[in-house]
Order: structure tokens, then C-alpha cells, then sequence
């Protein structure tokens, strides 16, 4: 039971923050100013980055279900608000902001910090659930790739 509960509160966390994330970001990926970007010849259709993260939220909140049901402090619930925040700043700074080089600088921060779930808490109970963590792994690659991109060629 204990571990539903904590699946309906990272849900509410993660997916809000999406939400959040995606209210500061304010439309701005269709703004003129994104569109005549040099962006990566390889960044996905639009659509793709909402399937994305929501997939990434559904398996990081259950990964993080069974890390605070074996582990529940209070530097995790920091860590966790540091990896939230991190992740809805970067719509504002990038797309608000304009200020890429800052983007780049929080999303290679939040990199850091999922690696260091993923590299940090390696119990027997939750050595094949830290496999949840590498669509976040991979997706930030991609986003750091394409943020670099935007930053190198404009």
C-alpha cells in the first residue's frame, strides 16, 4: 500500500511539473524566435517531446515508489525538489529567457543528478529498478545534444 501512495504523489510531482514546465514555457516552441533557430538536424516533430516526457515521469515515478519505500530521507526529498526544479526552470530559461547557454547549463545539471540516482543507490532490491532511469538517461543525451546545437550554431 505504502508504495501506491508514493506512485500517486511522484505522479502528482513529476506530471505537475511537466505542467508547470509547460505553462512557463508559454508557447514559445512555436514562437518565431524557436522556429528560426539552426536547430539539430536531428530534433524530433514537436509531438515527440510530450510523449517523451511523459514516459520518462510514468517511469521515474515508479522508480521513485520503490527508492523512498526503501529509502525515505530527507536529503532524497531534496534531491528530488533539486531535480524538479531543475527540470521546470529549463522551459523558462530556454524558451522564456532566450538564454540558451543557461538551458544548457541546467539540463547538463539535471543530467548530473539523475545520474547520481542512478549510480548512488544500487541496494539488491533495487539493482533491475534503476533500469526505469535510462529513458531520462537517454532523453537527456538527446537534450543536451540538441541544446548544445541551438548554442553552438546561433
Amino acid at each position: 500500500m505504502k508504495f501506491f501512495i508514493y506512485l500517486l504523489c511522484f505522479l502528482a510531482i513529476n506530471l505537475g511539473g511537466l505542467y508547470l514546465g509547460n505553462i512557463l514555457m508559454a508557447n514559445e516552441a512555436t514562437s518565431q524566435w524557436y522556429l528560426n533557430l539552426n536547430r539539430a538536424p536531428w530534433t524530433p516533430p514537436g509531438w515527440v517531446f510530450g510523449l517523451a516526457w511523459t514516459s520518462i515521469m510514468l517511469c521515474f515515478s515508479v522508480y521513485l515508489s520503490f527508492l523512498f519505500q526503501w529509502k525515505s530521507t530527507i536529503g532524497l526529498w531534496l534531491l528530488l525538489g533539486i531535480q524538479t526544479f531543475l527540470n521546470i526552470i529549463w522551459n523558462y530559461v530556454f524558451f522564456n529567457q532566450h538564454m540558451t547557454l543557461l538551458g544548457l547549463i541546467i539540463i547538463i545539471s539535471l543530467f548530473i543528478v539523475i545520474l547520481y540516482y542512478f549510480t548512488n543507490f544500487k541496494s539488491d532490491s533495487l539493482k533491475t529498478k534503476r533500469l526505469l532511469l535510462v529513458p531520462y538517461i537517454i532523453w537527456l543525451c538527446i537534450a543536451i545534444s540538441l541544446n548544445l546545437y541551438v548554442v553552438i550554431h546561433n
